[in-house]
């Protein structure tokens, strides 16, 4: 996997923690680190920039177990992105906009597609409820709470001061402590019953399109065996989700009752998924976890598919290629196979040979942006002026369904450059540019383009979006 490039299989990028949390200061900032992301996710982990994984075949799976989810809550396929962290930890949480995070260590380790579906059905929740807008009103509601107790306990302290009482000063000096514990109980209250509407609200949308809730619970029930030893001992008011046991209990109850607690994943739903751990696998996971988890005497396809990728990640082409091209006579029409081909040919310095496959994988998936971005590419390090035009024409394509490929918007600019098209190669520099966060290096190349197109033409005008942009103030 290539941190670097985004717009290939399973290729990544940065991103930082939800800047909102930098808005609030004091007493509170530790716990506003801790529920803004809607997940139970460590302080310390959410200000680590997190790795998004991008792939065509995965995240086509993702929204086909998510479309009659979605369709269900009301929120619409289109209105919703599932984004790919690569995280070992089992764990799925909504943020600003209707963007659902789907942890790696939590598609890894689910079984089924059921599994899956269940974890989306529960983050619907939190979108189709509101939960982020109303947990940001409530957090701004429990700030005051914090406040207010703390300014009465000042004055205590400063009374108890000011009359020689020595035991009064003390006493108002420890209540200054009871305002941010005040505040955080009212909001990891507030916190828990979020929780519990999710999960009924996910009940209800399994229910709506026949499937059943037992994925959901078996999830859970994950959640609970890793948290059993420290539940003994831990104040279920200063937890951010019900307890599990009980939360279990009550999901259960309710879930048994339903007509398709029994239905099944269909098997080739069941397939998908399995291949699609498997290329997770093969391109996150170790060498030595890899062979664990398929071993040679495992001649399925989903454990051909992982193997293959392991070698291509650990340099062996020959090998690679003889393992992909096994699977792309089992399935000639998979074009997830002749994308890996491609990819391959093309990290190996051969990117004439890998026109093919990826010429071939664009024809089988029309509509993947990604692969449409991974051709033009190719197209271009071939270094043939008379394949310029086809991969700009496929660049432009893939942006259009991926518009947030910074490398996509470079590889664009490297290909109009070659063609002496200078300000448009200026302009894609300032979009990918803008799409890094590098807003006064994107300003500069968009003022160059309106140095040399004329006022209002289409370029005049992108221009002018990029000088005209105002990053956000989180810092107030």
């Amino acid at each position: 996997m290539n941190s670097s490039r985004i717009e290939m299989p399973l290729a990544a990028r940065k991103i930082r923690p939800d800047p909102i949390a930098r808005a609030f200061k004091g007493a509170l900032a530790s716990l506003l680190t801790l529920v803004l992301a809607l997940a139970p996710v460590a302080a310390d982990a959410q200000q680590r920039p997190k790795t998004i994984i991008r792939d065509a075949e995965i995240e086509s799976l993702l929204l086909d177990y998510a479309k009659p989810i979605f369709g269900a809550a009301g929120i619409g396929s289109s209105g919703a992105e599932i984004v790919i962290i690569q995280d070992n930890a089992f764990n799925a949480f909504v943020a600003s906009g209707r963007r659902m995070f789907i942890n790696t260590g939590t598609l890894l380790e689910a079984k089924t597609p059921n599994e899956v579906i269940g974890v989306i059905a529960h983050e619907t929740g939190h979108l189709a409820g509101g939960h982020l807008q109303n947990l940001r009103n409530e957090m701004a509601r429990a700030q005051a709470i914090g406040a207010i107790a703390s300014i009465l306990s000042v004055g205590a302290a400063v009374a108890g001061a000011s009359a020689g009482s020595s035991e009064l000063a003390r006493g108002g000096a420890a209540a200054m402590t009871l305002g941010p514990s005040m505040a955080m109980r009212s909001l990891l209250s507030y916190r828990r019953a979020q929780e519990i509407a999710a999960d009924r609200a996910a009940l209800t949308y399994l229910n709506a399109t026949r499937q059943s809730a037992k994925g959901m619970i078996d999830i859970f029930r994950k959640f609970a065996d890793q948290s059993l030893f420290s539940a003994q001992y831990v104040d279920p008011y200063v937890q951010s989700h019900p307890m599990p046991r009980e939360r279990i209990a009550q999901l259960e109850s309710v879930a048994a009752k339903s007509a398709y607690w029994n239905a099944k994943d269909p098997p080739a739903l069941q397939f998908r998924h399995d291949m699609m751990r498997a290329k997770l696998s093969g391109y996150t996971e170790s060498p030595g976890r890899i062979a664990r988890r398929f071993p040679s005497s495992d001649k399925s396809l989903p454990a051909t598919y992982a193997r293959a990728i392991l070698a291509y990640r650990t340099g062996g082409l020959r090998s690679a290629l003889g393992q992909i091209d096994a699977l792309i006579r089992t399935e000639p029409n998979n074009p997830y196979f002749h994308e890996l081909k491609g990819q391959a040919l093309l990290e190996s310095g051969k990117a004439a040979e890998s026109i093919g496959p990826l010429r071939q994988a664009q024809s089988l998936a029309p509509k993947a942006g990604l692969i449409r971005i991974l051709l033009g590419h190719a197209l271009l390090e071939t270094g043939k002026k008379g394949l310029l035009d086809e991969a700009i024409g496929n660049l432009r394509t893939g942006l259009r369904s991926e518009p947030l490929s910074s490398n996509g918007y470079r590889f664009l600019a490297t290909a109009y450059a070659e063609q002496g098209r200078i300000p448009e190669a200026e302009l894609a520099t300032a979009q990918g540019l803008l799409i890094e966060g590098q807003v006064d290096a994107a300003k500069g190349y968009a003022r160059r383009v309106q140095a040399k197109v004329k006022h209002g033409t289409p370029e005049w005008l992108q221009a002018d979006d990029i000088l005209t942009y105002k990053p956000i103030n989180t810092d107030s």
